[in-house]
């Protein structure tokens, strides 16, 4: 059996990487002149070759000549998602005092660095504060925001970039050009779309998609039966039961597609790109919703992003203004289900009852000592009258996080004194949310949790 593609145009070489010349420069330069630190952060989105560079710059500072499977003991990988702890990481230090065995330096490679524990950073920054001076530490993170500062500011961060369509298409056609795949540059240019600027992800599809060739040149529509691409007409119809509310079309060509293997962030982008080119203004709020499809639960998101139109339609001309301080959600009125209401944010002048406060100011002030909790707090909706700041979550899961005790007290620790707090869900968000019901039929029993701010279980 033949090697994998990706494996076997891997680069092994710094000179081979290629999309990176931002990083790889400033790295062949420092061995060049022996300026080499003790420690480097590597930080960008998966598939972008951050593993794999780290691997070839181990090899080239200490002069090993390179193989994929070759096997060093002064290059040490470790994968800190299996390896989360303190006691890791103080195993790993106390051999840092071993001297190199066959080079100059001995290398630590810590993938997936963000998911060690508080306890493990603080021991690994100890080393990092005075390190041996035979040992460089190499830590790639797809989330850099997780790494503490204390550790960032004592690397060389270099930021890995996902590759752009012209380059990767220039890739693929180099490959298949060796590897004899007849394919046209239009099945390629799905196949760099698909991939996502992911050298392995790109080319581990054309592998899959080169045992389909049996002597034929592979078209788009080869590679689109292959890996469940949508069809042009298929987005423009769900386009098109979007614009219609027909809740039905749309769940029955979402389900078709999602069976087929077709990836919701994708499909996303491509409806994305298919409204910026041809834009509608009855496409706006889908297009306003559709970059949120990433992340957890993006099949969800998609079918929200789809079914809210079909919501808001129902709900309109349908709008009662509720009096300040007045609102009392955790006791529903009754015949909410069929009404939205709506809460006025304090105006300039109302906000002049208290010349003290300032929603912005004690937005940022909030935002030094707990930035989750400010960012919740920027997308509420808020009153502040005769003493009394009442703030209005739109989940529950946030109302719940704002209300436990460590970020209540950390909400008073910010206003003027006496003034008192309420923390209330929107009672927009009381409303029976018909959106989550539609899911439900579709995906099973969906329910909001509390717990971890995981939104469907």
């Amino acid at each position: 059996m033949g090697k994998a593609l990706y494996r076997k145009y891997r680069p092994t070489k710094l000179e081979d990487v290629i999309g990176q010349e931002q990083v790889i420069k400033p790295l062949a330069s420092s061995i060049k002149t022996g300026n080499v630190s003790h420690a480097y952060l590597f930080t960008g989105p998966r598939g972008c070759g951050k593993t794999s560079v780290a691997r070839i710059f181990a090899h080239e500072v200490n002069n090993f000549p390179y193989e994929i499977e070759d096997k060093y003991t002064d290059i040490i990988e470790i994968d800190a998602a299996s390896n989360t702890g303190v006691d890791n990481i103080r195993e790993l230090i106390e051999k840092t005092i071993i001297a190199p065995a066959e080079g100059k330096y001995k290398v630590y490679i810590i993938d997936e660095v963000h998911m060690l524990s508080k306890s493990a950073f603080n021991a690994l920054l100890k080393t990092l504060e005075e390190p041996p001076k035979h040992v460089i530490f190499i830590m790639a993170t797809t989330d850099a925001y997780k790494v503490p500062i204390t550790i960032t500011s004592r690397s060389q961060v270099f930021n890995f970039q996902l590759a752009t369509p012209d380059i990767m298409l220039g890739h693929l056609q180099k490959i298949a050009k060796a590897e004899k795949i007849q394919i046209t540059d239009e099945a390629l240019n799905i196949i760099v779309g698909r991939g996502g600027g992911s050298f392995r992800d790109s080319i581990s599809l054309l592998d899959q998609v080169s045992t389909i060739q049996s002597g034929k040149v592979i078209t788009d529509a080869d590679v689109r039966s292959v890996l469940g691409v949508p069809e042009e007409e298929d987005i423009a119809s769900l386009l098109d039961a979007y614009k219609s509310k027909d809740f039905a079309k749309i769940t029955d060509i979402l389900q078709t597609l999602l069976n087929n293997g077709e990836k919701p962030e994708l499909l996303a982008e491509n409806i994305i790109k298919k409204i910026v080119s041809q834009p509608e203004s009855a496409l706006m709020p889908l297009l306003a919703k559709l970059p949120e499809v990433k992340d957890s639960f993006p099949e969800a998101k998609l079918l929200l992003a789809f079914l809210s139109n079909i919501n808001d339609g129902k709900k309109q001309n349908a709008t009662i203004a509720v009096p300040k301080n007045t609102i009392k959600p955790k006791s529903t009125p009754t015949p909410v289900a069929e009404v939205e209401t709506k809460i006025e944010p304090t105006s300039p002048e109302q906000a002049k009852t208290s010349a003290d406060f300032s929603w912005e100011d004690f937005v940022e002030k909030v935002h030094k000592d707990a930035p989750s909790v400010s960012l919740i707090l920027k997308k509420c909706q808020y009153n502040y009258a005769d003493n009394m700041l009442s703030i209005y979550p739109n989940r529950k899961i946030e109302q719940s996080i704002l209300q436990s005790k460590n970020n209540e007290s950390i909400i008073k620790k910010h206003l003027p004194d006496g003034t008192r707090v309420e923390i209330s869900l929107n009672p927009k968000s009381i409303i029976k949310d018909e959106s989550v019901s539609k899911i439900s039929d579709i995906m099973g029993d969906i329910e909001e949790v509390k717990s971890d701010g995981v939104p469907f279980k």
